[in-house]
């Protein structure tokens, strides 16, 4: 399918209401764009013009089921099938609202998020999805994704496919010698291993065996050093010294970028054969149904998902 596919999320939760309100702001053309949800869905939240607009692809739901800002196994379920759906049709990128993970856990499937589902149905040849940020020239790559914290395990095989992955795809966005930033698995980066070996004995490995093979990277530096740096730059609307950092976990990436660009970082899943884009915040519950969400965020996600297709 030669057009940009959208998924609208979780029924009870402000994926369609954003989708609704981005699409109006777009303003796209009507063949670029295919919605995967169900009419009932986007009627409800006052899309009919929406949906007369831009192609359907249907997914079954009993809009009677919806009950805006609870968590539902309905819900769920829909929001997994719309999953399932738009990887069978093969669009040329993917924009995907939020779901909420309970509730594809009460309908029975138990993924951590909308990346391992993709990574499910999309990957082959040993592919494996990962989480890339942006906002404008802010990006930070999440070597772990959606796991507790003291689960967190990096090896150097992991950083080293991440790693390649990563300098791939940025090349394929059209940054021909990506330069890289890494940051340290301890505060401090360690400090020579006296708060932590992790350092010593994986990621400086891994950067030498990555230095070898052409990529431009840095040795482990301190986290905190080098976001207030990428915040500055941000802030300031300048180029970056670096085209992306790479963060251990979660919350050491996620935090800097959604700090400074709240309403403008976009989760691009990399490393399957179709780019998925989607907002950088989840279904907000506390204020679905009251139409007051904003759609800023998903307004990226459908740039980005045009932006890297070149649709």
């Amino acid at each position: 399918m030669n057009k940009i596919a959208i998924t609208t999320g979780d029924p009870n939760g402000i994926g369609a209401e954003i989708t609704i309100k981005a699409l109006q702001y777009l303003d796209l053309p009507a063949d670029k764009v295919a919605i995967v949800s169900n009419k009932n869905i986007l009627n409800f939240y006052g899309g009919s013009e929406v949906a007369n607009k831009y192609e359907i692809i249907e997914i079954p739901f009993d809009t009677n089921d919806i009950s805006a800002g609870q968590v539902s196994a309905s819900a769920g379920n829909f929001s997994y099938q719309s999953l399932q759906k738009v990887c069978e049709i093969k669009p040329r990128a993917i924009v995907t609202a939020p779901v909420a993970k309970n509730a594809l856990h009460l309908a029975g499937y138990n993924f951590n998020g909308q990346t391992e589902i993709l990574e499910k149905y999309l990957a082959h040849d040993g592919q494996k999805a990962e989480m890339l940020f942006i906002a404008n020239n802010f990006r930070v790559l999440l070597l772990t994704r959606h796991c507790a914290l003291k689960n967190v395990n990096i090896t150097k095989e992991m950083v080293i496919s991440k790693v390649k992955n990563l300098e791939n795809t940025l090349k394929d966005f059209g940054i021909k010698q990506p330069k890289l930033a890494l940051c340290g698995f301890n505060p401090h980066a360690g400090e020579n291993g006296i708060l932590g070996q992790e350092e010593i004995e994986i990621l400086i490995p891994a950067v030498e065996q990555l230095s070898q093979l052409g990529v431009n990277i840095t040795l482990p530096k301190p986290a905190d050093t080098l976001f207030v740096n990428a915040a500055k730059y941000y802030l300031a609307g300048a180029k970056d010294e670096y085209d992306c950092y790479i963060a251990n976990y979660h919350d050491q990436g996620l935090i800097p970028i959604k700090t400074v660009a709240p309403d403008n970082t976009v989760n691009t899943t990399i490393g399957l054969d179709i780019i998925r884009t989607s907002p950088g915040h989840g279904t907000a519950f506390d204020i679905a149904g009251k139409g007051i969400a904003r759609p800023d965020s998903m307004i990226a996600a459908i740039e980005t998902a045009f932006k890297l297709t070149k649709i």
